[in-house]
């Protein structure tokens, strides 16, 4: 443990924190409660972000100089000079909400823990420019002190403990953990608009803020964690039970305009506290040992196609050269084998359900979608017959394991143009279907299984199910699934296909499949 502490302390953008703040407190010139926040500037943000991101030497460059920057605040300086300084830090800030949003394109919308994480390195770059709009004397409707306290509210509230509550989520997860995520990753900006428009919203927002940090401090006495560290994590919300009072004294005397506590009260207690318990406490804490994440890196094969796809090969009779490769056929009815190596001889009719709520943004999208020629499904519920052919594609372009492309339209307009492929993690094959869009590829990892005769094929499955979206080298996880259930009715093919997005169905298709050689 340790060791690890003294890794910190060798790291050079963290020196170079300590020795300015040292200088700054020796020959700085401003108030003594400014340095709550220049602490958080120069020392807690840096070692924070070192603990959860891997920066290259240019953007440790851009850091190092807006530490630099806040350092040279701290003395009487020039207004011009004083703007340009505030302007370095907020463009530090920027690089560093950079690391967040890349973080999440290369995940995206899985695991709560990391999520928490990237929300809070985001959120320093609020921080940032409320400290220019302290610094530069910009109106925002507020006096200047609050334009302060708004900064070193994101430093604090957003930053430091969205991450410390996104390291703990590497340790448990659970229910409590859920309702406490959501509040502490919504809570900075809820205070936020509450100050600004509702008083009513910002005590409310300071009373879940409560709820949340004492059932935090319950939580963390069933994590196992090294002693040190526990003492020290478990020392800092036990502070955050403590100081938060003062926040819902101060919020009730605006509600009533009964002064309760004052912003100097503010300053000399809860900021205190705040700077030096849970500040201090919290680097300290995750200094001791990070938590590794939970979250491996995506290692299944990509389209590398981006945008539209405008050649193909020789034809192809099927969408798979054998379902067995997927699932165990042998208690399948045979007609479901023989659709899909044998997809050509098939004719599709689909009838599209978009459920209510979702019929606005159905129809505002379609204007997209007729433009790309991609997901253009009809608004209305009517059944149509869905034409196609299969073709493959040049594996130089694509990257994937024999790809083929299902282009399928009604009548002149095309509605799909999917590119099928597999692969196989973990002794399971998946289907991987790219669907190109401008600039990106949105990718289906489907899993396959038989249930009492029927192929199930879904989306929200085990190993490397789900729905992505490729952009570049980016390959994030969308809050999309999708269903399939195709099943033997009277010789015929009946399939259903739904859809979800956060858990909302929004879309249902339900599909009739029938031999070419016969009628409808």
């Amino acid at each position: 443990m340790l060791e690890n502490l003294l890794k910190v302390l060798r790291s050079p953008l963290i020196l170079l924190g300590l020795v300015l703040f040292i200088i700054s407190l020796f020959f700085g010139t401003q108030p003594s409660y400014l340095y709550y926040l220049t602490v958080a500037q120069l020392i807690y943000t840096p070692i924070m972000v070192e603990h959860i991101v891997k920066l290259h030497n240019w953007e440790k460059l851009i850091i190092a100089t807006g530490m630099l920057s806040v350092s040279i605040l701290t003395v009487e300086v020039t207004p011009e000079l004083a703007n340009i300084a505030a302007g370095m830090y907020v463009l530090a800030t920027f690089v560093i909400a950079k690391k967040g949003i890349e973080r999440f394109l290369h995940r995206g919308f899985t695991n709560k823990a990391e999520i928490v994480i990237d929300i809070g390195v985001i959120y320093i770059a609020i921080g940032g420019l409320w400290f220019l709009a302290y610094i530069a004397g910009i109106d925002t409707g507020f006096p200047p002190i609050i334009n302060w306290l708004t900064s070193i509210h994101f430093h604090y509230s957003a930053f430091l403990l969205c991450i410390s509550l996104g390291l703990i989520g590497r340790l448990t997860q659970g229910r409590l953990y859920n309702f406490i995520a959501v509040i502490f990753v919504t809570g900075p900006m809820l205070v936020a608009l509450g100050i600004t428009f509702s008083r009513i919203l910002e005590i409310v927002s300071v009373i879940l803020y409560i709820l949340a940090i004492y059932a935090l401090f319950f939580m963390l006495f069933r994590i196992r964690m090294p002693f040190l560290q526990a003492l020290s994590i478990r020392l800092t919300i036990a502070s955050l039970c403590f100081t938060i009072l003062w926040s819902l004294l101060y919020a009730y005397g605006n509600l009533t305009e009964k002064t309760i506590v004052t912003i100097p009260d503010m300053l000399h207690f809860h900021g205190f506290y705040n700077c030096v318990i849970f500040g201090l406490f919290t680097i300290v804490g995750w200094s001791i040992k990070v938590p590794e994440t939970k979250q491996p890196p995506y290692s299944f094969p990509v389209s590398g196609i981006r945008g539209k796809l405008n050649e193909v090969g020789e034809g192809f009779p099927g969408l798979v050269d054998s379902l067995a490769d997927f699932v165990d056929c042998s208690t399948l009815p045979r007609s479901i084998t023989h659709f899909y190596e044998h997809t050509n001889q098939y004719r599709l009719f689909a009838s599209v359900t978009w459920k209510p709520w979702f019929k606005p943004f159905a129809f505002i999208y379609q204007g997209i979608s007729k433009k790309i020629g991609q997901l253009n499904l009809p608004y209305s519920s009517h059944r149509v017959e869905m034409t196609g052919t299969i073709h493959s594609v040049d594996n130089s372009l694509d990257g994937r394991e024999k790809p083929r492309v299902w282009k399928r339209q009604i009548e002149d307009e095309t509605v799909f143009v999917a590119i099928y492929s597999k692969h196989t993690s973990n002794d399971k094959t998946y289907m991987n279907i790219a669907l190109p869009l401008p600039f990106s590829t949105m990718v289906g990892i489907l899993e396959l299984s038989e249930q009492h005769g029927e192929l199930h094929i879904k989306s929200n499955g085990t190993g490397d199910s789900g729905t992505y979206l490729a952009i570049g080298n980016y390959v994030m996880k969308l809050p999309l699934h999708e269903y399939f259930i195709i099943t033997e009715e009277a010789g015929d093919l009946i399939a259903t296909h739904i859809m979800t997005i956060f858990g909302l169905h929004f879309l249902h298709i339900d599909y009739k499949i029938v031999l070419k050689l016969q009628k409808e």
